[in-house]
């Protein structure tokens, strides 16, 4: 089995590849990061980026014991892991056999994100959102391209429709 980590910003896309790549190719899994909490899980990423953005900070056991479970009882070929952080979490990085980075430019995911997550608020609360985004949010956003990006193994372009993604991704995995 090959894990491979499929990373990118928040609303980024990583969980629209995984699960479409998972519909495309037969006897694939996957575990999603924002489905799990974690000990030492940050809640200012603000604080955390200006304090070095230590990425280990994360336990992630429930993920890798995760991972180690189907690894021994599944006979899939891939194992998708819709995680941030590719290799920069020395306890996970370990498993992982490809990394990569979908390069999603920031006014897309931000503009992903509000159709996602505030579709029902009013214009005071996107405007607020938008100035946190702006003071605390947007720094934590560019040290993981800082961090992540370059410690990636392919890097996909997020500004590509859906399907020229997934079969760029498709052609890496079958390639492992």
């Amino acid at each position: 089995m090959k894990i491979i980590s499929i990373a990118a910003v928040t609303a980024g896309g990583k969980t629209t590849i995984v699960n479409e790549l998972k519909k495309q190719i037969p006897s694939t899994k996957s575990l999603h990061f924002d489905e799990y909490s974690f000990e030492g899980e940050v809640d200012d990423f603000y604080t955390w980026t200006k304090q070095g953005a230590d990425y280990n900070v994360w336990n992630l056991h429930p993920l890798i014991k995760d991972i180690l479970e189907i690894k021994k009882n599944s006979d899939c070929e891939y194992l998708l892991l819709d995680y941030p952080f590719a290799y920069c979490h020395k306890a996970l990085s370990q498993y992982i056999d490809c990394a990569i980075f979908i390069d999603t430019p920031l006014d897309i995911a931000m503009a992903r994100r509000i159709l996602r997550d505030m579709g029902n608020a009013t214009g005071d609360e996107i405007r607020q959102n938008m100035e946190l985004y702006l003071k605390y949010a947007r720094i934590t956003y560019i040290q993981m391209i800082k961090d992540v990006l370059p410690s990636s193994d392919y890097i996909i372009d997020g500004t590509k429709e859906l399907s020229e993604k997934t079969d760029e991704i498709k052609k890496i995995m079958l390639s492992l």
